[in-house]
């Protein structure tokens, strides 16, 4: 610029970098505070896996979702009984170590109880020339133990409604579940933990991941706003001042 700018054109630039500098700081604030609901969360989950671990037998006393929610989530738990088999379901484009698969869920009959609590045992390649094809997974028939974390029902994925059926789906809707099994089923489940087995990966992703991406991206909006607010005092401020002066 050589010249200054007139001041109806100043004040409307002010206004351009004044808003865009709101509006990008606002931005990297916005990635600050969900990098602390990560990290908030990633830490009260922490501090529920260290208290005692509760035993499934207590679920007969009180199976009440919202005291789950409150006392229970993210509790380790240890379940006996026997596994469902006929009722697994598969999850289909869940990912872990970046690769497509299954994560497989099979209810658990609580010993001693009319309980059932859908356990997420663990996650499985799907064969990639046979969408159709099931992936081979061990069923145990025996008494069983299983240990794992109290986690929500599974996220829910983009499909584009109507009710599934089959081994295969994309979601699992609690109510339709209960009904369709006809199972006495808490809208929780068990996270298993342990080391791969039975043909499944448990290496679950941890919550706290991602909060250095939103630390950069908080990065990139500072500094978007540092930059605007530089280029506008050059421009309309220091570059006028520095122009020679025509008489």
């Amino acid at each position: 610029m050589t010249e200054k700018t007139p001041g109806r054109q100043r004040w409307l630039l002010l206004a351009l970098a004044v808003l865009s500098v709101g509006l990008t700081c606002s931005l990297g604030f916005w990635q600050l505070g969900r990098a602390a609901e990560k990290t908030a969360l990633h830490q009260a989950r922490s501090q529920q896996a260290e208290k005692p671990v509760l035993h499934g037998q207590s679920l007969k006393v009180d199976a009440d979702p919202s005291d789950a929610q409150n006392n229970w989530m993210h509790r380790r738990m240890v379940l006996v009984g026997h596994w469902q088999h006929q009722h697994t379901v598969y999850l289909e484009n869940r990912q872990m170590n970046a690769k497509p698969g299954f994560f497989v869920l099979t209810p658990f009959k609580l010993e001693g109880s009319e309980i059932s609590l859908v356990v997420q045992r663990g996650w499985v390649q799907r064969s990639f020339t046979d969408r159709t094809a099931l992936p081979p997974v061990e069923q145990s028939k025996e008494r069983v133990e299983v240990l794992g974390n109290l986690a929500p029902w599974p996220s829910r994925l983009y499909d584009f409604g109507g009710e599934e059926k089959g081994p295969i789906r994309q979601n699992l809707d609690w109510q339709a579940f209960k009904q369709e099994t006809g199972l006495d089923l808490p809208k929780f489940t068990l996270l298993q933990s342990g080391a791969a087995s039975e043909g499944l990966l448990r290496e679950w992703p941890v919550v706290a991941s991602g909060v250095e991406k939103h630390h950069g991206y908080a990065f990139q909006w500072f500094g978007l706003s540092a930059l605007i607010a530089l280029l506008y005092v050059w421009f309309q401020i220091v570059q006028p001042r520095r122009s020679p002066k025509i008489h």
